[in-house]
Protein backbone atom coordinates (compact mmCIF):
# COMPACT_ATOMS: atom_id res chain seq x y z
CA UNK A 1 0.00 0.00 0.00
CA UNK A 2 1.24 3.46 -0.70
CA UNK A 3 -0.98 6.20 0.38
CA UNK A 4 1.15 8.76 -0.21
CA UNK A 5 1.70 7.83 -3.43
CA UNK A 6 -2.07 7.64 -4.17
CA UNK A 7 -2.85 10.56 -2.38
CA UNK A 8 -0.51 12.47 -4.68
CA UNK A 9 -2.44 11.31 -7.78
CA UNK A 10 -6.01 11.99 -6.23
CA UNK A 11 -4.32 15.70 -5.16
CA UNK A 12 -3.05 16.25 -8.79
CA UNK A 13 -7.02 14.99 -9.28
CA UNK A 14 -8.82 17.58 -7.54
CA UNK A 15 -6.43 20.35 -9.15
CA UNK A 16 -7.82 19.25 -12.65
CA UNK A 17 -11.16 18.44 -11.32
CA UNK A 18 -11.92 21.83 -9.67
CA UNK A 19 -10.01 23.55 -12.45
CA UNK A 20 -12.41 22.35 -14.81
CA UNK A 21 -15.43 23.28 -12.36
CA UNK A 22 -14.12 26.87 -12.31
CA UNK A 23 -13.92 26.81 -16.32
CA UNK A 24 -17.69 25.10 -16.65
CA UNK A 25 -19.47 28.34 -14.22
CA UNK A 26 -17.37 30.37 -16.77
CA UNK A 27 -19.20 29.06 -19.69
CA UNK A 28 -15.46 28.71 -20.76
CA UNK A 29 -14.89 26.42 -24.04
CA UNK A 30 -15.89 22.66 -23.31
CA UNK A 31 -13.34 21.24 -25.10
CA UNK A 32 -11.24 22.87 -22.62
CA UNK A 33 -13.11 21.81 -19.81
CA UNK A 34 -13.67 18.41 -21.23
CA UNK A 35 -9.76 17.86 -21.73
CA UNK A 36 -9.34 19.21 -17.88
CA UNK A 37 -12.25 16.76 -16.95
CA UNK A 38 -10.59 13.89 -18.89
CA UNK A 39 -7.38 14.61 -16.75
CA UNK A 40 -8.70 14.42 -13.34
CA UNK A 41 -10.46 11.23 -14.39
CA UNK A 42 -7.74 9.94 -15.68
CA UNK A 43 -5.98 10.51 -12.45
CA UNK A 44 -8.35 9.45 -9.82
CA UNK A 45 -8.00 5.94 -11.95
CA UNK A 46 -4.06 6.01 -11.74
CA UNK A 47 -4.45 6.33 -7.96
CA UNK A 48 -5.82 3.02 -7.68
CA UNK A 49 -2.06 1.65 -9.09
CA UNK A 50 -0.23 3.81 -7.04
CA UNK A 51 -2.08 2.63 -4.09
CA UNK A 52 -1.49 -1.21 -5.10
CA UNK A 53 1.94 0.15 -5.82
CA UNK A 54 1.84 -0.82 -9.58
CA UNK A 55 3.21 0.14 -12.72
CA UNK A 56 1.35 3.19 -13.72
CA UNK A 57 0.25 2.48 -17.41
CA UNK A 58 1.15 5.09 -19.88
CA UNK A 59 -2.48 5.34 -21.33
CA UNK A 60 -4.93 8.46 -21.54
CA UNK A 61 -7.56 5.33 -22.01
CA UNK A 62 -9.68 5.65 -19.19
CA UNK A 63 -11.28 2.65 -20.11
CA UNK A 64 -8.62 0.74 -20.01
CA UNK A 65 -7.22 2.00 -17.40
CA UNK A 66 -10.03 1.01 -15.12
CA UNK A 67 -10.53 -2.32 -16.55
CA UNK A 68 -6.84 -2.87 -14.68
CA UNK A 69 -8.51 -1.91 -11.22
CA UNK A 70 -12.29 -2.50 -11.82
CA UNK A 71 -12.74 -5.08 -8.63
CA UNK A 72 -11.64 -2.00 -6.92
CA UNK A 73 -13.89 -0.19 -8.24
CA UNK A 74 -17.01 -1.51 -9.87
CA UNK A 75 -18.66 0.75 -12.29
CA UNK A 76 -22.36 0.31 -14.10
CA UNK A 77 -22.08 0.35 -17.44
CA UNK A 78 -23.47 4.00 -18.28
CA UNK A 79 -20.60 4.92 -15.89
CA UNK A 80 -18.25 2.98 -17.87
CA UNK A 81 -19.72 5.05 -20.89
CA UNK A 82 -18.78 8.12 -19.31
CA UNK A 83 -15.12 7.10 -19.16
CA UNK A 84 -15.49 6.23 -22.78
CA UNK A 85 -17.02 9.54 -23.37
CA UNK A 86 -14.11 11.68 -21.55
CA UNK A 87 -11.25 9.72 -22.87
CA UNK A 88 -12.25 11.39 -26.31
CA UNK A 89 -11.65 14.68 -24.73
CA UNK A 90 -7.90 13.88 -24.50
CA UNK A 91 -6.23 15.32 -27.85
CA UNK A 92 -2.57 13.98 -28.80
CA UNK A 93 -2.70 16.59 -31.29
CA UNK A 94 -1.56 19.66 -30.74
CA UNK A 95 -2.73 21.77 -33.41
CA UNK A 96 -6.47 21.60 -34.30
CA UNK A 97 -7.48 18.91 -37.27
CA UNK A 98 -10.05 19.07 -39.48
CA UNK A 99 -12.36 16.56 -37.90
CA UNK A 100 -12.57 17.64 -34.14
CA UNK A 101 -15.29 19.21 -32.89
CA UNK A 102 -16.70 20.91 -29.64
CA UNK A 103 -18.49 18.76 -27.56
CA UNK A 104 -22.09 20.08 -26.60
CA UNK A 105 -22.60 21.50 -22.84
CA UNK A 106 -24.96 18.84 -22.04
CA UNK A 107 -22.52 16.06 -22.84
CA UNK A 108 -20.04 17.78 -20.86
CA UNK A 109 -22.32 18.49 -17.95
CA UNK A 110 -22.60 15.00 -17.64
CA UNK A 111 -19.23 13.99 -17.76
CA UNK A 112 -18.40 16.65 -15.31
CA UNK A 113 -20.73 15.30 -12.77
CA UNK A 114 -19.24 11.82 -13.08
CA UNK A 115 -15.93 13.10 -12.54
CA UNK A 116 -17.03 14.30 -9.29
CA UNK A 117 -18.57 11.07 -8.31
CA UNK A 118 -15.62 9.09 -9.77
CA UNK A 119 -13.18 11.34 -7.55
CA UNK A 120 -15.48 10.52 -4.21
CA UNK A 121 -15.67 6.85 -4.94
CA UNK A 122 -11.76 6.91 -5.54
CA UNK A 123 -11.16 8.77 -2.07
CA UNK A 124 -13.80 6.46 -0.07
CA UNK A 125 -12.31 3.09 -1.93
CA UNK A 126 -8.67 4.29 -0.98
CA UNK A 127 -9.82 5.66 2.68
CA UNK A 128 -8.53 8.97 1.93
CA UNK A 129 -10.32 12.16 2.97
CA UNK A 130 -11.19 14.23 0.17
CA UNK A 131 -11.66 17.30 1.62
CA UNK A 132 -7.93 16.81 2.88
CA UNK A 133 -6.90 17.05 -0.87
CA UNK A 134 -9.32 20.75 -1.30
CA UNK A 135 -7.01 22.10 1.30
CA UNK A 136 -3.56 21.15 -0.02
Amino acid sequence: MNETMAREWLRKAWHDLSSAQILWDADHYTDVIGAQTQQAMEKALKAFYAWENRRIPKSHDLVQLHSGIDRRLPLEEHQVDWLDMATGYYKTERYPVPTYGLPSREEVKEVLAFAHELLTMACRHLHIEKESLEKE
